[in-house]
């Protein structure tokens, strides 16, 4: 007791005072006045107690939680005070370890996929290349889709992974409005078009005829269903048949994807959204994945107020997953008058200039460590009609820019001599927002990343590898609007 009451026991006392701190349960420093024993002497009952550290004689520190209670005689006179101290040293050091080991697995998780990303970008360049400029026999173009259908696959697997771990340290923000689920529904069909056709399925869409309008983040809300699907597609054999199908019940819209697969055992109906899960395909699990898909579902059907069942008849009956979302008390404005923000549109020809002077997508300017990833880039732009540069780092990018005057920058933000980040606040100095158009295309795909591109200037923030045709699309939707 003698060793463990200097560093048990709070202690106001001059030459001790200041040995001690303390935090309240929202982690605010609390003055000594408002210290457990303190309060318990006002007649105050301090549960279930105040974290404090206690620095030693030799800069050792030492957690406790310090609980106090008034103590009264027969009479109902405050005489004094009981307090439990706990020490939890320990505890605390092993919460510390934890936290220090997620940052870590974040950290982890992010640099893997950026590092994963890379090399994906100039192999899904190439086969576009090849797509757009061999035309060679049957055997050929079937080895090209299925060399597209293993990058998409591998590129899924590294967005759920990161998408895993931003979920569950709170890094996910919905961006709700309010949404046709009809559109978004017939959206994601359209876009698993692919993913259905490799597998034999049939795909049929079962929709309302009335507009169902419900506040939810379209992004998000798209991803949802598109796990689903995929997940119907893995697990039913070629020749099955997919339905995704909505209504209204009461006060919730409810989306079913229901196949005819090899269904779910009764047992694991309320585990499939665990992580890692995967049904047994007769000794074999799934057809590949990591088995977070659904995990990601529930998550983010749950972040909007949501929820998911699985519903299944056993093995060979097929199954069927529901989300359930919640409709508005109140109708909401129509879908339509959410207008889309105005999106910056590439810069048009310099007065006087003829039609035919300009190449048909301007002027673009490729920056890129990545030698493989900047010339195949390149030369797919090239395909489309652009006038290409490339620089290869930071001071590069800004030399080539003055001489080339692009109307678009490709920015990659890991560059070597001067960051993507700082290039672009640079040419934003010296040009403005009315110039030039700056797409980071880059490897970090984070939030905090797609915040920082925007703070930098970037117009956009495309993830690699960006799907060249949704790089084409936006890159005509620009050119048609300048």
């Amino acid at each position: 007791m003698d060793r463990f009451v200097p560093r048990a026991i709070p202690s106001t006392l001059a030459d001790r005072v200041q040995r001690w701190r303390g935090w309240d349960d929202k982690g605010r420093p609390i003055p000594p006045e408002n210290w457990p024993g303190r309060r318990a002497l006002r007649g105050e009952v301090v549960m279930p107690g105040l974290e404090m550290l206690h620095t030693d004689d030799e800069g050792r520190e030492w957690w406790m939680r310090v609980s106090a209670a008034p103590l009264r005689d027969d009479g109902g006179q405050l005489v004094g005070t009981c307090s439990v101290i706990q020490d939890i040293t320990e505890l605390k050091r092993a919460e510390q370890h934890l936290r220090e080991a997620d940052r870590r697995k974040d950290e982890f998780l992010a640099t893997l996929a950026h590092e994963l990303r890379n090399p994906l970008a100039p192999i899904s360049h190439g086969l576009q290349i090849l797509k757009r400029t061999v035309h060679g026999d049957d055997s050929a173009r079937r080895s090209q889709e299925m060399l597209e259908r293993q990058v998409n696959h591998m590129v899924r697997m590294v967005d759920d992974l990161l998408e895993v771990s931003r979920i569950t340290t709170g890094k996910v923000q919905l961006r709700k409005e309010v949404v046709d689920l009809n559109n978004v529904l017939q959206g994601v069909a359209a876009a698993s078009h692919a993913v259905m056709e490799s597998g034999g399925h049939q795909l049929r869409l079962e929709l309302p005829a009335e507009t169902l309008l419900l506040p939810a983040d379209p992004v998000r809300l798209a991803q949802m269903v598109t796990n689903l699907l995929n997940n119907a597609a893995k697990y039913t054999d070629p020749g099955g048949h997919v339905v995704l199908a909505a209504w209204a019940e009461g006060a919730q819209a409810v989306i079913s994807v229901r196949d005819d697969g090899i269904g779910i055992p009764a047992a694991l109906l309320d585990r499939i959204f665990d992580m890692f899960m995967q049904v047994d395909r007769g000794g074999r699990q799934g057809q590949g994945g990591l088995g977070i898909g659904l995990t990601l579902v529930r998550s983010l059907v749950e972040m909007h107020g949501g929820s998911v069942q699985a519903l299944s008849e056993g093995p060979g009956q097929g199954s069927e997953l529901r989300l359930r979302l919640p409709l508005p008390a109140h109708a909401p404005a129509d879908a339509s008058a959410h207008a889309p923000a105005d999106v910056p549109s590439l810069p048009g020809p310099a007065a006087g200039a003829q039609s035919g002077d300009a190449p048909a997508f301007g002027r673009i300017l490729v920056v890129d460590d990545n030698a493989d990833a900047a010339d195949t880039l390149s030369m797919l732009l090239g395909l489309l009609g652009a006038e290409v540069e490339i620089a290869r780092d930071g001071p590069g990018a800004l030399a080539m820019h003055d001489a080339f005057r692009p109307d678009v920058v490709l920015l990659d933000i890991g560059l070597p001599g001067m960051d993507g980040l700082e290039v672009a606040r640079r040419i934003r100095a010296r040009q403005g927002r009315d110039q030039v158009l700056l797409i980071a295309l880059t490897g970090w795909g984070q939030e905090d990343d797609l915040r920082r591109s925007r703070e930098a200037g970037m117009d956009h923030h495309l993830v690699k590898p960006v799907s060249f045709d949704t790089l084409e699309r936006l890159l005509r939707s620009l050119r048609t609007s300048a």
